[in-house]
């Protein structure tokens, strides 16, 4: 989907033009004739309904180029997969202006509804050899510095490197040169609602939240989900099946220490701990070469979280959702890997003896990690080193944690799982 397409139901304009409103904007009441003693018809049917119109409208951006849908394409995993000089998904997001460029690769939107609330926290750890985990946990963005997806959503308008809208009063004004959302709005959160700039803004951002929230982006019907319930069978001799083993094994990897929050079997399963974590990710040397970004600058993950003084937070970062990782790349917090099979290797070079000493994308020794302190040593060296046979069975088992309206965009050059 092009940064200016339309949503794929866009079903507000088809009910306008059931009830003849695009001429006069009457109001058309709920059996479908105007007249007192009817029941005025929604505009908008639900605050989602509203933050989807609102997810893919351009308006919202300084230069009118640029949506919530640009970045987080529904078609795409809700990743942004624009294309770089390469001809690969750019490791990072270009702004409204055409020329900004950030510094992070800008995660998926999909599953982000289940994170919790950023804080101090605990749990239990499943097939880890590691104690139960306590530190920071959740939010929203890769260093959690909004809370919930209210507070994510009200972000990327206002922000000069993205939508660069110049305040909150310029949103509103934007929003309030669509007559649909002045009367949406008003029925929606009450007539004031227009009546002071931040109630409009902080609707704006509920309503998308909602829309976030909805199933869309998060059907669980992967081939994983569907083995849950037994419309799907893991062949015990495939790739993937062995890739499940290794995957949930305590033995054999350390998967699963960051990268499951439930017991086994359990539906659901975000395959994310939540937790934040420096796992050593290099510099993004090329993004930064391009951004303009100074040579002594260091992204600092979570210690940048205006919560944050603790200088032991320094170079973490939370950990992803593994749901549709095979088709969301690049990879790490700076879009600095390419291939998930580049991923897996990084983790197992931390292990005694790994066989993947080199980058297989540069045929160099492993960077340096951006933020040397502070690494997750304990988590990184548990477990045994893989072979080349086992890093492509789980490579196999990532694949099918996809949803299945995203299967067709799993990698063509990847392993062959043989399903």
């Amino acid at each position: 989907m092009s940064k200016n397409s339309k949503p794929p139901v866009f079903r507000l304009w088809r009910s306008l033009l059931l009830c003849g409103l695009l001429q006069g904007f009457m109001a058309c009441s709920s059996g479908g004739s105007s007249g007192s003693g009817t029941h005025e018809a929604l505009v908008f049917a639900s605050k989602a309904e509203l933050g989807e119109n609102l997810f893919f409208d351009v308006n919202l951006s300084n230069d009118r180029t640029q949506s919530c849908a640009t970045c987080h394409n529904p078609e795409h995993a809700f990743i942004d997969n624009r294309l770089d000089a390469n001809g690969d998904i750019a490791a990072v997001s270009m702004g409204d202006d055409g020329v900004s460029l950030g510094d992070r690769n800008t995660p998926s939107a999909a599953y982000a509804q289940f994170s919790p609330q950023f804080g101090l926290g605990g749990h239990a750890r499943f097939n880890s050899k590691q104690p139960d985990y306590v530190g920071y946990v959740g939010g929203q963005f890769l260093e959690g510095r909004e809370n919930d997806l209210i507070g994510q959503a009200g972000g990327p308008p206002l922000n000069p490197l993205e939508m660069a809208l110049p305040d909150k009063e310029t949103a509103v004004a934007r929003l309030q040169e669509n007559a649909l959302y002045q009367k949406g709005f008003k029925q929606l959160f009450g007539e004031t609602v227009w009546a002071d700039v931040d109630s409009a803004y902080s609707a704006m951002a509920e309503s998308l939240a909602a829309f976030e929230q909805t199933e869309e982006f998060a059907p669980f019907d992967s081939k994983y989900d569907r083995s849950l319930s037994g419309d799907y069978i893991y062949h015990p001799a495939s790739k993937a099946a062995q890739g499940k083993a290794e995957f949930f094994s305590a033995q054999f990897t350390n998967c699963a220490t960051c990268h499951q929050l439930l017991p086994n079997g359990r539906a659901q399963e975000t395959f994310t701990s939540y937790e934040y974590h420096n796992i050593g990710v290099p510099e993004n040397t090329l993004v930064r070469a391009l951004n303009g970004k100074a040579q002594e600058f260091v992204d600092f993950g979570l210690f940048d979280n205006p919560l944050i003084d603790d200088e032991a937070q320094k170079g973490k970062f939370k950990v992803p959702t593994l749901r549709n990782v095979a088709v969301t790349a690049p990879y790490m917090h700076n879009g600095v890997f390419k291939k998930l099979s580049t991923v897996i290797q990084f983790y197992d070079h931390y292990l005694t003896d790994s066989d993947f000493p080199l980058n297989p994308e540069t045929g160099e020794p492993w960077a340096d990690p951006e933020v040397q302190e502070n690494i997750s040593l304990d988590e990184l060296q548990e477990g045994r080193k893989l072979t080349p046979a086992k890093v492509e069975a789980i490579v196999c088992f990532l694949y099918t944690l996809t949803d299945a309206r995203y299967e067709h965009l799993l990698p063509t050059d990847g392993p062959d799982c043989g399903e």
